[in-house]
C-alpha cells in the first residue's frame, strides 16, 4: 500500500507537517473510516449514510481553538436540520471526549477517535506524521456519500471558517421566478 505524504501542507506555529493522505476535494465520495465512539463502539461512514454528515476534525479537545470550534458546532447543531449529523473526530481518546463533552455540557454532537487505526487521518488527509495528530478540517459529507464542502486549515492554531462551514449544510434557497 502506497502511502501519500504532503510535505508542508499544514503548519504549527509556522512550522512546516507533513500530512499523510490525499488531499480531497468537492465532489470526491467520501472515503469510509472506522472510528471509535465515546461507548466504545465502532462506527463506520455508512452508519449515518443519508444524513448530511458535518464533520469538524480537531488535534486535541483539551487545546483552546479546538475547544472553542468543538462548543461552536456543538451549539449551532441544535439550530441545524434534523438530518444534518455533526461529528467531532480526533485522536483523543474515547474516555477524555466523553469527559469533555460532560464537562462541556457538548450533547449536540457525536465525539469519535481515530486513535487505533488512524483509518480517518489517513484517508481524508488530515493524518500529521510528525505528531500523529489530526490537522485541522471541516468536511461535510452529502446523504449520498458525497464531499460538498471541504477546509482544510493551513496553520492549525488557526479556526475554520465556521460561517462557510455551516452554510454548506443549510438549505439552499430558491430564486425561482
Amino acid at each position: 500500500m502506497i502511502i501519500m505524504e504532503r510535505k508542508g501542507a499544514a503548519t504549527f506555529q509556522g512550522n512546516p507537517l507533513t500530512i499523510i493522505g490525499p488531499e480531497l476535494k468537492v465532489g470526491d465520495k467520501a472515503p469510509d473510516f472506522k472510528l471509535i465512539d465515546t461507548s466504545l463502539k465502532h462506527v463506520i461512514l455508512a452508519d449515518s449514510r443519508g444524513k448530511t454528515r458535518l464533520i469538524s476534525v480537531v488535534p486535541s479537545i483539551d487545546t483552546p481553538v479546538c475547544d472553542f470550534q468543538t462548543k461552536r458546532f456543538n451549539l449551532e447543531a441544535s439550530k441545524l436540520p434534523a438530518h444534518v449529523a455533526v461529528i467531532t473526530v480526533s485522536m483523543v481518546l474515547p474516555f477524555a471526549q466523553a469527559r469533555w463533552c460532560g464537562l462541556a455540557g457538548a450533547d449536540k454532537i457525536q465525539m469519535l477517535s481515530d486513535y487505533q487505526e488512524h483509518s480517518f487521518g489517513q484517508a481524508y488527509g488530515v493524518l500529521i506524521k510528525e505528531l500523529q495528530l489530526l490537522s485541522r478540517a471541516v468536511f461535510v459529507i452529502e446523504p449520498d456519500d458525497k464531499i460538498q464542502y471541504v477546509e482544510y486549515v493551513k496553520e492549525i492554531t488557526n479556526h475554520p471558517d465556521y460561517d462557510k462551514a455551516l452554510a454548506s449544510v443549510k438549505p439552499k434557497s430558491c430564486c425561482c421566478g
